[in-house]
Parts: structure tokens; C-alpha cells; sequence
């Protein structure tokens, strides 16, 4: 019998001893003999989902289980949080707001989200919210042959989008009508978004009555008031709080 693309899928080369690689496994009750999908087919559509996510390598190990907490309560609160909203998906398609200084573990925890729904079967994808803005840009190159829609096609219908570092690009017109055109258009099609970002939450600094001088840029700053708004209506908010995740690993060295 020759090998479906399930069985071309398995990064290994191994043929599933039940099936043989088609994905169908032959079973009988009854004297009757029917087929039902193998166990190893889910595992495949997994690893596929994983293949082509965009998960970049630095990140592809990250679970919930090798989130280290390390008796933190606000971690563990945070990693809490996402894991039961990732066991509730899709019952719960409300995105994720992930708010925290750099390096506490806020991409992990995105990730893991998304591993978590793989498994499961969720088509998901990850974008570096820098390396979008720069893709965009240069699919204006006529030299380039990839389109504007081409770059946006993904992020425009992943069933769950994880946009990482968002606010990371210096403030133009051009990142807020392009963060408006990915966010609504997510929204009004009423797929889900996990974000991370730096910025702490707050109004952008032309909101009156707030003063601009001696503080700290807001997510308001970086991705326009309107933005900002709607994420909230996208988004359940969690907020990480702790020490430098990277820093704390770094700092173990050699064993």
C-alpha cells in the first residue's frame, strides 16, 4: 500500500506500526470491519500545525511544563491564567493581553498557549511584531515578489494569532493604520489573538489630561488610542510581573 502524506510527515521517517502511515487503522465488532483514524494521526496533524506555525527555534521547546515559576505567586498566577483559558479554547475564543517588562516569560507563555492548541488540532501562527512591519514594508519593493496580502494572508486567517512585541516599532501613521488593519480585521472576523508587549497599559499621551512629561511611554503611545481600546474588547488582560526570565537562566551557567 503506498504511504499517505501523514506518514511523509514524520520527522523521524517512522511508519506507524497500526496503520502503516495512511492515517486509517482497520478495526472489527462484531464480525463487522470498518475503519476508524489512527491514534498517530492526530499527532501528525499536530506536528504539521507546528511545522508551518512560524515558531521560531529559539522558542520551539517552550511549554507550559518548562515554565519556571520558581515560587513566584505572580508567575504562577500568569501561567495559570493562560492554561486555563488554553484548556477552554474554543469554548473561550476571547484573545490574550500579555503585559510585562522584558524578559519575564510573557513569549513562553504565548507559546506554550500555542503548542497547547496544536496538539489539539488549532491552526496557529506567530509573528515577530518587527519582522511583520518589516516584511510588509518591503513587499512595496517592486523588486520583491512577494504582495502586501501575501505577508498579511496568514496573519489575516490563523484561527489563533500570537502577535509578539507589539508596540516595539517606533510610532508612525503608517504602524497605526497597519496595527488597525491587522486588529479589525481579526476582530470583525472573530478570530482569536494572543499579544504580548512591554509597554505597560495606559492612555497614549495626547489624552487630556494626562501628563507627558516624566513618564514612561504607554501602550496608548505606541499603538494609538483606538488600538488600544479594541484590544480590550478582543482581549482578556493578564499582567506578568518578576525578574528577568533570561537573566535568571543565564545566571545558573554550566552545570
Amino acid at each position: 500500500m503506498q504511504k499517505s502524506a501523514v506518514a511523509k510527515v514524520l520527522s523521524d521517517s517512522a511508519v506507524c506500526e497500526q496503520c502503516g502511515g495512511t492515517g486509517w487503522r482497520e478495526v472489527s465488532s462484531s464480525g463487522d470491519r470498518r475503519v476508524v483514524r489512527c491514534e498517530c494521526f492526530g499527532k501528525v496533524q499536530a506536528q504539521r500545525l507546528v511545522q508551518s506555525s512560524g515558531i521560531p527555534a529559539r522558542y520551539a521547546q517552550c511549554t507550559f511544563d518548562s515554565f519556571q515559576t520558581e515560587s513566584n505567586t505572580a508567575l504562577a498566577a500568569a501561567k495559570i491564567a493562560v492554561e486555563n483559558w488554553t484548556a477552554q479554547y474554543p469554548i473561550e475564543r476571547t484573545g490574550l493581553l500579555l503585559i510585562g517588562p522584558s524578559g519575564v516569560g510573557k513569549t513562553h507563555l504565548a507559546v506554550a498557549a500555542l503548542q497547547q492548541l496544536m496538539s489539539k488540532g488549532v491552526h496557529c501562527q506567530f509573528c515577530d511584531y518587527r519582522e511583520l512591519l518589516k516584511e510588509i514594508q518591503n513587499s512595496y519593493n517592486p523588486s520583491v515578489q512577494s504582495t502586501e496580502l501575501e505577508v498579511l494572508q496568514p496573519v489575516f486567517e490563523s484561527e489563533v494569532l500570537l502577535l509578539d512585541d507589539l508596540g516595539a516599532v517606533k510610532p508612525s501613521e503608517w504602524v497605526w493604520d497597519t496595527v488597525s488593519l491587522i486588529l479589525n480585521n481579526r476582530y470583525n472576523d472573530n478570530r482569536t489573538t494572543i499579544i504580548t508587549t512591554n509597554f505597560l497599559d495606559g492612555p497614549a499621551r495626547n489624552v487630556a489630561g494626562v501628563q507627558a512629561a516624566g513618564r514612561e511611554e504607554t501602550l496608548g503611545d505606541r499603538i494609538g488610542e483606538r488600538m488600544r481600546s479594541r484590544l480590550f474588547e478582543m482581549c482578556r488582560l493578564v499582567q506578568i510581573h518578576g525578574k528577568d526570565y533570561r537573566q535568571r537562566f543565564r545566571s545558573i551557567g554550566p552545570r
